[in-house]
């Protein structure tokens, strides 16, 4: 992946957003160099902790395959598709997307210039992940965005000079555009306009993997499209009457439809499709976790911030070799891991979607049966990037989308643990913080495996337990449910007699009715 600051010394700026408007005349924001670059720390991947270990520590990923797999094709940055020379033909070579940023800072009292830069940053991140060189950003404070230009004519025209002077081919607004605002801008700034959640569709359009994964993101990208399609003169406007294109002639003549509204069907259908292909993949998932509900198999679900550790978390404590890289949102896919406590309770690790501030709407909807795992679960680890900059703003943007499935899914709530992740980076009075401000904090790093065994302890603490006491003599040839007792129950006392195994133990409704006929 490209270096994000390595053309700071191709433009005299200072920092990346020295041509905000006047009325924030701070110093510039600098997005060069280590900062975004090594976004939330070190580097450590979305999961992220482990890309800097050393060789001679053990690395806790896996073979890391899919990491592999996905840098094979990745694009490289600084070369051109130009040739010097025409007998060069055979070093043609492909050349990075170049992109400026453009937010709105919405001076309503609730956000603050601060939170502005962040989702900045977090925007160059996101367009780094997926595979641009960003050059520039400028920020503008109003009191809402244009209704026209989303910008304001006054700084689109600044836009326009600034894209011209550094040679970008697209822009990328930190915000959702509605068509008309889009096609407005890009009319002033006369290249590619796009916006945040555009990018995001992207960047999940590169990661999905699973069968599930493309359909989900496939159905994200159709419903953002569908109000979007927009006229080019006579190729979205002709009309063919009925049959009459085919040579039918009299009789079968009509206004027949125009491309827009054939293509608008198409979309459609298609949505629809989508739809039922995901409800029978839902129905395989719910048969999964049935299964695994009438075993009594208590869930963990980990949840996040995406790029704040939850895979480097899960191959901490599983093994599973989830791919882990220092890329927002470089895992889609759930993945499920069974492990066990102190005690020998067996219980389920799933590893979930990550979370970002405004996350599209579209995505909460398509990705919905995913996000299930999290409002089906027994426990929530909610992994936090203590490094970050605002990780209270991580935790809230989190706890809002969870708070919107667990209303659709009539869940009550869930008991969670905080996992403040990448402890070897915080800063000590941001830790203290974020320990005061919550009930259940642990903190961990997942790259040197401090604090793991109390998250651990935490986690099988919350854990649900049987909760029927029961006191059986089970003759020595039921050894089954001597075997049940000990794989689905508590087991508070064993005793081997004449007669049998006697045992005193906690177990689930089920279990107790097959026991009635031994009770002592």
């Amino acid at each position: 992946m490209a270096q994000p600051h390595s053309f700071a010394e191709q433009t005299p700026r200072e920092g990346v957003l020295d041509r905000r408007a006047g009325a924030l005349d701070d110093s510039a924001i600098d997005l060069h160099g280590h900062e975004w670059g090594t976004w939330g720390g070190r580097d450590e991947g979305p999961a992220g902790d482990v890309e800097h270990q050393t060789n001679h520590e053990t690395n806790h990923d896996g073979d890391q395959l899919d990491r592999e797999e996905r840098a094979a094709l990745r694009r490289v940055e600084g070369l051109s598709t130009e040739l010097e020379d025409v007998t060069e033909v055979e070093y043609r070579q492909l050349r990075l997307e170049r992109v400026v940023l453009a937010s709105v800072w919405e001076d309503n009292g609730q956000d603050t210039l601060e939170d502005a830069e962040n989702s900045l940053r977090e925007l160059a991140a996101l367009a780094e992940t997926a595979g641009s060189t960003v050059l520039d950003g400028v920020i503008q404070r109003r009191l809402k965005p244009d209704a026209a230009t989303y910008l304001w004519s006054g700084k689109a025209a600044e836009l326009r000079e600034i894209v011209a002077a550094e040679g970008a081919d697209t822009v990328i607004v930190d915000g959702e555009l509605g068509p008309s605002q889009r096609r407005a801008l890009e009319d002033v700034v006369k290249v590619k306009v796009i916006d945040r959640t555009a990018l995001i569709l992207d960047i999940f359009a590169q990661h999905a993997k699973s069968r599930e994964g493309r359909a989900q993101v496939e159905l994200a990208q159709l419903q953002y499209l569908l109000p979007r399609l927009r006229g080019w003169g006579e190729s979205m406007s002709r009309q063919a009457g009925g049959r009459v294109a085919g040579g039918e002639g009299i009789g079968s003549r009509g206004p027949g439809e125009t491309k827009i509204e054939l293509d608008r069907r198409r979309i459609n259908t298609r949505i629809s499709r989508l739809r039922r292909d995901l409800k029978n993949m839902k129905t395989v998932r719910d048969t999964k976790r049935s299964s695994r509900r009438a075993q009594h198999v208590p869930s963990v679900a980990i949840v996040g911030y995406t790029n704040a550790g939850k895979s480097s978390i899960l191959n901490r404590l599983t093994g599973a070799g989830v791919l882990v890289e220092n890329q927002l949102f470089a895992t889609l896919d759930p993945t499920v891991r069974r492990h066990e406590s102190e005690d020998g309770r067996a219980y389920t690790l799933s590893d979930t979607v990550g979370f970002v501030r405004n996350l599209p709407h579209q995505l909460v909807e398509a990705f919905r049966s995913t996000l299930e795992e999290a409002a089906d679960a027994d426990v929530l680890l909610h992994v936090v990037d203590g490094s970050h900059e605002d990780p209270e703003g991580q935790i809230a943007a989190v706890h809002a989308v969870l708070d919107e499935v667990f209303v659709e899914e009539e869940t009550s709530s869930v008991p969670e643990i905080i996992a403040v992740n990448k402890a070897d980076l915080a800063q000590p009075e941001t830790l203290d913080r974020l320990r005061a401000a919550y009930p259940r904090v642990v903190v961990v790093s997942a790259r040197t495996g401090a604090g793991i065994p109390e998250l651990l302890a935490a986690v099988e603490e919350v854990l649900p337990r049987p909760e029927i006491l029961v006191d059986v003599l089970l003759p020595y040839d039921r050894g089954d449910l001597v075997a049940r007792l000990h794989d689905e129950g508590q087991v508070l006392e064993e005793e081997h007699t004449g007669e049998g195994t006697r045992l005193q133990a906690k177990v689930h409704p089920d279990l107790h009715g097959q026991l009635g006929t031994f009770a002592v």
